[in-house]
């Protein structure tokens, strides 16, 4: 069949129209690409990632014969050397094969895996109930490499720059206090493309494409937390936040505290540590890390202080000694943290969803 060649017709925008739509529904390949032509990320990346994706998902099988360059060129509006450049990296990642002669194919090992690069920004024992829930939602549809950046955006930068291109999907906590003024960590971010990344822990809102995000709203969780245990906190006229600077934590924890603290008509102070305070009969001690906790409980002790009663005591994040000692708990749902976001990530879901967040109260408050 030869095409022929017209005039543009009214209403047409695009030169030589007639001809792409001939050539277009010659090609028209039953494979469709998950492709946006206003994406920032490149074309090739995204020719990429789709066939990646849809080749783990299922839609495309082992041997199944791939558009070839011209169809795709043509469909897409792209050039030639783009398409090219897709299929040379998916051939040398061992997702496509050619065949002299008669075009590529998907090559796949059924037992194929995702593989996710997990960039922590340290290795707690909280960090480790999150990491542990996330490998147990995946099973063994995915291999997990971990690495921790230390709260420090050069060594951030670093690591994506190692692997970008390598993972399927890349799953970060943007908690940075280092290095800021070296290393852009929100550009960093920017250049994983947005299908592949996850957040986990905080949401940065900035960025564009809606990354799938599971995340904490550290101030409005801590108010609303407070909020809901004014019952107890009424007998309580003073509330000391105990929030030590050199512990990386993220700012909206003492922002939610003054909140709290100015909406309800509270004295309050923030300090850096328990070791210089003075405890005061009335006062509510909210504490950060365990060390302060220990020293607001001795004290409490020293002074023959009812926690509870004289002086109250919230800590943060739950651990079975804290349930032993039987004090107030505000915390994140870390468990909860790990498996939606890898169950959201296995169903290819881009959302954003606020992690729970609540107090166990016991009765140290």
């Amino acid at each position: 069949m030869i095409a022929k060649l017209t005039s543009p017709g009214p209403g047409r925008r695009q030169p030589y129209g007639d001809l792409v739509d001939v050539y277009s529904n010659a090609f028209s390949p039953a494979y469709k690409l998950q492709f946006n032509p206003k994406d920032k990320t490149p074309k090739y990346r995204q020719i990429v990632q789709s066939i990646i994706t849809d080749i783990e998902r299922g839609v495309l099988k082992n041997n199944e014969q791939l558009p070839s360059i011209s169809e795709l060129s043509v469909e897409y509006y792209l050039a030639r050397d783009t398409v090219e450049k897709a299929y040379r990296e998916l051939r040398e990642r061992g997702y496509i094969t050619s065949v002299q002669g008669k075009g590529y194919y998907v090559q796949t090992n059924t037992d194929a895996k995702i593989k996710i690069l997990l960039v922590f920004n340290k290795l707690s024992s909280y960090k480790k109930i999150i990491y542990y829930a996330f490998l147990k939602a995946l099973g063994d549809k995915a291999t997990v490499d971990l690495q921790i950046h230390h709260y420090n955006a050069c060594h951030f930068q670093e690591i994506i720059a190692k692997n970008l291109g390598k993972y399927n999907y890349y799953v970060v906590m943007p908690h940075f206090t280092q290095d800021l003024d070296k290393a852009d960590y929100r550009r960093v971010l920017a250049s994983i493309p947005s299908n592949e990344l996850v957040l986990l822990d905080k949401d940065v809102s900035e960025l564009e494409g809606s990354p799938l995000s599971v995340h904490q709203n550290f101030d409005k969780d801590i108010c609303g937390a407070l909020e809901n245990a004014q019952d107890l906190l009424d007998k309580y006229n003073r509330m000391v936040l105990i929030l030590p600077s050199d512990g990386n934590y993220p700012v909206e924890i003492a922002h939610g505290f003054r909140s709290f603290c100015i909406n309800y008509n509270k004295e309050f102070s923030i300090k850096e540590n328990a070791i210089h305070e003075h405890l005061q009969e009335g006062t509510a001690y909210v504490v950060v890390e365990e060390t302060d906790l220990s020293e607001v409980v001795k004290k409490a002790r020293q002074s023959n202080y009812e926690l509870g009663h004289d002086v109250g005591v919230i800590s943060f994040n739950e651990t079975t000694l804290k349930e032993l000692l039987n004090i107030t708990v505000i915390t994140t749902d870390f468990e909860a943290m790990g498996y939606t976001a890898a169950s959201l990530l296995l169903d290819n879901k881009r959302i954003k969803v606020k992690n729970p967040f609540y107090m166990i109260r016991r009765g140290s408050l």
